[in-house]
């Protein structure tokens, strides 16, 4: 029985039974295709942008996209880059705290151009099927977490007190450029929501080298190795994979601070299962655990399509002079206030 029989027939039960919905993870196909070293052949260039969030919205909890559903979705995205894209050029600055009106009555706030950003256009399919979310916990949703857990979103970015604008060391991973934000590296490796959701996988014998687009950072995945125990905790974590059958296994600890998942980081390990489905699909599985947060491993999965465009230049913040300025300004402004402070002893 095919994947997207099975998970058909459990919604169906499901449904007609009352109860609540899970997804059936995707079985691989049959056939692998195998690079000149034997390994089941992963290299290309591949995407993951989708419409499909991350977690499963309340109005479609518990079961997957009706056929109108999908059609409103891809149509709302195909509108939005034809109003968004009109030009800017006649546009009129702004009261403070307002929008830009462009013609066609695109409302912008002097971002880029709607044609700019490629969230994705389609719902993510996987073994045909389109699926609400991309995690296949049974409501779609990240489990309960233990008590006494660290929250959710501590480790992300801060790296110390202060306004953000004090010194580099306290802006976020994103706004120094240092690694791609919204996850797109990993581990687990998921769309941004924004652009430049594009990968390349490159395989040696003794590794697999996965290209970012985002950022442009490189991820080395050391096949048939040992974690390290010294200690240190390197960007992306440590990443071990080896092949089983036509699948590639990558188990991932080691997960330094700054990139906590859901404030998991410590002992976070992350498992991830890259399976060439077709020639212009691979299927990405992810199993997350951590036993100081939660009770049970969970995850989610989805289909990278092929990206025949390949990688482009990803230049951050062209220089990042965006960061120079925020940090520029927020000098100015201290300069300002002490100017208008009263002097101590008079």
């Amino acid at each position: 029985m095919t994947a997207k029989r099975v998970l058909t027939v459990a919604l169906v039960a499901a449904v007609a039974a009352g109860g609540a919905v899970s997804v059936t993870l995707a079985q691989p196909a049959k056939a692998p295709l195998l690079n000149s070293l034997g390994q089941p052949d992963l290299s290309g260039s591949w995407t993951n942008a989708t419409l499909t969030p991350l977690t499963r919205a309340a109005n479609v909890r518990g079961r997957l996209y009706s056929k109108e559903e999908i059609a409103d979705l891809e149509g709302q995205y195909v509108a939005g880059v034809e109003k968004g894209s009109q030009p800017t050029l006649d546009a009129k600055a702004p009261a403070v705290g307002g929008i830009i009106q462009a013609r066609g009555g695109a409302n912008i706030d002097g971002n880029y151009n709607r044609s700019w950003f490629d969230p994705g256009s389609q719902v993510m399919r996987v073994g045909g099927e389109p699926r609400s979310s991309i995690l296949t916990t049974e409501n779609g949703q990240v489990p309960a977490r233990k008590a006494g857990a660290t929250p959710a979103f501590a480790g992300r970015g801060g790296g110390g007190g202060g306004s953000g604008r004090d010194n580099p060391e306290t802006m976020s991973n994103g706004d120094r450029c240092l690694i791609s934000f919204g996850r797109n590296g990993g581990p687990p490796m998921l769309s941004n929501g924004f652009y430049n959701n594009n990968y390349q996988i490159v395989q040696s014998r003794d590794a697999v080298a996965i290209v970012v687009e985002m950022v442009h950072d490189t991820r080395i995945v050391r096949l048939n190795g040992a974690h390290r125990t010294d200690g240190v905790r390197p960007w992306f974590g440590d990443s071990i994979g080896r092949y089983e059958g036509k699948t590639l296994v990558v188990e991932t600890t080691n997960i330094p601070e700054r990139q906590a998942y859901n404030g998991s980081w410590r002992n976070l390990k992350v498992t991830e299962r890259f399976t060439r489905v077709a020639q212009d699909r691979l299927l990405y599985q992810f199993t997350i655990e951590d036993p100081d947060t939660w009770a049970a491993p969970w995850g989610g999965e989805y289909e990278f399509g092929a990206q025949p465009a390949g990688l482009f230049e990803y230049a951050c913040h062209e220089g990042n002079y965006a960061m120079e300025g925020i940090l520029a300004g927020a000098r100015a402004e201290e300069r300002a206030a002490a100017a208008l402070a009263p002097r101590a002893g008079r």
